[in-house]
């Protein structure tokens, strides 16, 4: 079994990109042929078991396609086999006709925990779901029906919770325009904070100035708890087509295990940023999107979307 204080330093990396990425996008013409993006992962039997958003072609122009979440497995980190099916499909009302998105799991003892956002169409909600299997599913709602932003209309996403407790209850963080934090005792059942743990940048240049949102789940270390997280900021370059787009990043922040509202460091340049012609044009161009990061046989695989259409990784060896 491995130690739950992870041997990694804080920052993470540097990662090296496969140089045969993508290693998954769309196939088929039902539930995933039109963009595969945003997969969580872990390991279970000695396997790297990889959960992925796919999108079908329905809502053109509306929604943008129904989200599923589907399973796929790897023997080697790198080749995955898919499962014939999606494992998490779109059920209640609030997850209609948008679907289900961005997943991110957690295992906590036998029992694997996921987190979700629910698309309406409209509005997005944090959703939260728990298996034993990884393929069969039960569905435990909405995790902050009441959260409000500031206004009047529900919106929450991108939980990523900690697997250890931390005196004496679990976290999350989660967010996409700050980072916020939530405490459970039971990991079905969570209490968020309302001031937010950490902002954007107020340079307008960095990489982390428009927004941030959490992606694979914290790690805990000697140093203290590692939260790797997405991040984007608007282009501005005079000469670049794309003027007023976001351009998406990864950065690291590292808080205190003591208390891990309390932030002890943070990245001022990204560590992870679009390159390939698949990260620069895509469904959503200029995007790496991290969601998941596994230590496989003694190596560190970081699963990530690639412009919104197609799934990367990238490795570092500690």
């Amino acid at each position: 079994m491995k130690s739950i204080i992870s041997q990694l330093t804080f920052p993470i990396g540097p990662f090296e990109k496969y140089e045969h990425n993508p290693i998954l996008g769309p196939q088929g013409d039902t539930w995933e042929s039109k963009d595969l993006f945003n997969p969580t992962a872990i390991e279970k039997d000695g396997k790297v078991y990889m959960l992925y958003r796919a999108e079908d072609h329905t809502g053109a122009g509306e929604w943008n396609g129904t989200s599923r979440i589907g399973l796929a497995i790897s023997e080697d980190g790198m080749h995955f086999e898919r499962h014939p099916e999606p494992v998490l499909v779109p059920t209640e009302p609030y997850e209609l006709p948008g679907g289900c998105e961005d997943p991110r799991v957690t295992q906590v003892g036998d029992t694997y925990y996921l987190t979700y956002s629910g698309f309406n169409g409209s509005s997005a909600v944090l959703c939260l779901a728990t298996s034993k299997d990884l393929y069969t599913w039960e569905k435990h709602g909405v995790l902050f029906p009441e959260w409000t932003e500031g206004s009047d209309k529900v919106w929450s996403k991108s939980g990523a919770i900690l697997p250890q407790p931390i005196n004496g209850k679990y976290v999350m963080y989660f967010g996409d325009t700050n980072i916020w934090i939530a405490y459970s005792e039971d990991l079905i059942h969570w209490t968020p904070e309302l001031e937010p743990v950490f902002t954007p940048s107020s340079d307008p240049a960095a990489f982390d100035s428009a927004l941030i949102e959490p992606g694979p789940a914290p790690i805990l270390t000697d140093e203290g708890i590692v939260l790797i997280y997405n991040a984007a900021r608007t282009i501005t370059e005079p000469d670049d087509p794309s003027v007023g787009k976001l351009r998406y990043s990864a950065g690291q922040v590292l808080l205190s295990k003591e208390d891990p509202t309390k932030v002890l460091h943070r990245t001022t340049e990204p560590f992870f940023v679009p390159g390939s012609r698949d990260e620069i044009i895509g469904q959503v161009d200029n995007v790496v999107f991290v969601e998941g990061l596994v230590d496989y046989k003694g190596t560190n695989y970081l699963y990530y979307g690639m412009a919104d259409s197609k799934i990367g990784v990238a490795t570092y060896r500690s």
